[in-house]
């Protein structure tokens, strides 16, 4: 039996322990804030944590998410009337590190519930290019523990002049990841909502067992690839290339919009000779200009790999679970695995 696929009851416990940790309320007897018909307002900052919040929330809710369909996450600036739906709302979902402006008007928001994503996992160490760093003694450390092993022997940081240090938020293209962090979001609407946290908490768990089996899938599916070496636009599959240890090779760093260098261009030709790298990824709110030049100056062909930060009419399904499946039919086809 393959430990990676499997979810275990303790890391279980201790996520939803860690979510009732990270829902913080303004005062014991605060109200959570509601629609005239009753419903819970949930704001959510992206699609990631807007998915778990109507799966988990179900009839119950009413969810807004501040970032539109096609408008890239990263670089969002929220207006006024968004500000005002943080400081409305009953509760937040949101992940930290991917939106600045939404984690600076989230933490002065006056909503009395919020959930973190980052506080309900393990996030990770990759660099501009998407290697791990946390792979070889540190894996599964806290921001606060890899700062300390900074300086250790063996522990030093790659630049490919990206400058991205910082933990990648990208978790939810982990499967198992997000099932973590959905069993976080369980329990934090079970503390804006008490009285209806049955329901809240069977829909956590129907979720969870629909992403503990897209792990199967994509386990099984990716098992016999011929190369595990892909090329992609954003480096946003470090965690994804890490649970089903694949090589991920991004040409601009963890933000979507990072110019590679002319060396790293080189490097990524060189990579996909020596690899035999088929195809180069790219995505659908990013310019794939980079992409498109690369592919054509090594003969690589190309096509889209989601990073799931939104879906608009361009995406291939209607919703997270329907996207990763498309992600997990072109990694098969690109890596000989299909």
């Amino acid at each position: 039996m393959n430990v990676r696929r499997l979810i275990p009851a303790t890391a279980v416990a201790g996520v939803s322990a860690l979510g009732l940790m990270a829902v913080s309320a303004c005062t014991a007897s605060g109200a959570a804030e509601r629609t005239d018909d009753g419903r819970l307002q949930v704001v959510a900052s992206f699609y990631p944590m807007q998915y778990l919040a109507e799966r988990i929330g179900g009839d119950h809710v009413a969810v807004t998410t501040l970032t539109k369909p096609g408008v890239e996450p990263h670089d969002l600036e929220l207006k006024p009337r968004q500000t005002a739906e943080l400081n409305d709302a009953g509760l937040i979902v949101s992940l930290r590190g991917v939106q600045p402006a939404v984690d600076k008007a989230i933490e002065q928001a006056a909503a009395p519930h919020k959930v973190d994503a980052a506080d309900l996992t393990e996030l990770r160490h990759f660099d501009g290019s998407g290697h791990d760093h946390d792979h070889g003694g540190h894996e599964g450390e806290t921001e606060a523990e890899h700062a300390e092993h900074a300086d250790e022997p063996g522990h030093e940081e790659e630049d490919h002049g990206s400058g991205d240090e910082a933990a990648d938020p990208h978790l939810w293209l982990d499967p198992v990841k997000y099932a973590e962090v959905a069993e976080g979001v369980g329990a934090g609407f079970e503390k804006a909502d008490p009285a209806n946290a049955d329901d809240y908490r069977k829909n956590t768990e129907a979720l969870v067992a629909e992403l503990t089996a897209l792990d199967a899938e994509f386990e099984k599916g990716l098992e016999k690839a011929s190369t595990r070496t892909f090329i992609t636009t954003h480096s946003a599959f470090g965690y994804l290339a890490a649970r089903y240890g694949l090589e991920q090779e991004g040409i601009s760093g963890v933000g979507p919009e990072s110019e590679p260098s002319p060396a790293r261009i080189k490097e990524l030709q060189e990579i996909a000779e020596k690899d035999k790298v088929t195809t180069v990824f790219f995505e659908t709110l990013a310019s794939d200009r980079t992409a498109r030049t690369l592919a054509g100056d090594t003969g690589l062909a190309t096509d889209v790999l989601d990073p799931l930060e939104g879906i608009t009419d361009k995406s291939r399904g209607d919703d997270y679970l329907q996207v990763m499946r498309a992600n997990l039919a072109a990694l098969q086809k690109a890596l000989g695995a299909s």
